[in-house]
């Protein structure tokens, strides 16, 4: 007399429906990742002006000007890279009472469609994209 077994395992059927379910909840986890990776990367910009703006008004304070020779702060953020090299810095515009610090988005960070560049101004005027619109910088800082 023979004893049926029960069968162990999974049906061709079970394994593509699991992998299916797999494919679309991977589908929108994927995409709304990146998209908060790149969100946490802007702070690194927001960080790094802000550092530069306050090595600037150092000059200004013990040299009474932004662009004195005597402080190596401008030159040392024109063209630096931010720490984790996901911005360039720069200093677009400098002069004894004014100054105008920039960040651009460099490597992965570059696929930040939304926020494309931060500026920072020595009054503290905050751009994102080139523009001065508060909505726009609301979004991005």
């Amino acid at each position: 007399m023979k004893t049926s077994r029960p069968i162990k395992g999974f049906t061709l059927i079970e394994l593509m429906i699991a992998i299916a379910i797999l494919a679309i909840i991977m589908g929108i986890a994927i995409p709304s990742y990146t998209q908060y990776v790149l969100k946490s990367g802007r702070a690194e910009a927001k960080t790094e002006l802000y550092q530069g703006a306050q090595a600037l008004e150092r000059c200004y304070t013990r040299y009474n000007a932004y662009n004195d020779g005597d402080c190596a702060a401008a030159t040392a953020l024109d063209g630096r890279m931010s720490d984790n090299e996901k911005y360039e810095l720069g200093v677009t515009e400098i002069s004894a009472t004014a100054f105008k610090l920039t960040a651009t988005p460099k490597g992965s960070q570059a696929k930040d469609t939304d926020c494309t560049s931060f500026a920072l101004t020595h009054t503290g005027q905050k751009e994102a994209n080139g523009d001065t619109d508060a909505a726009v910088i609301d979004e991005c800082w």
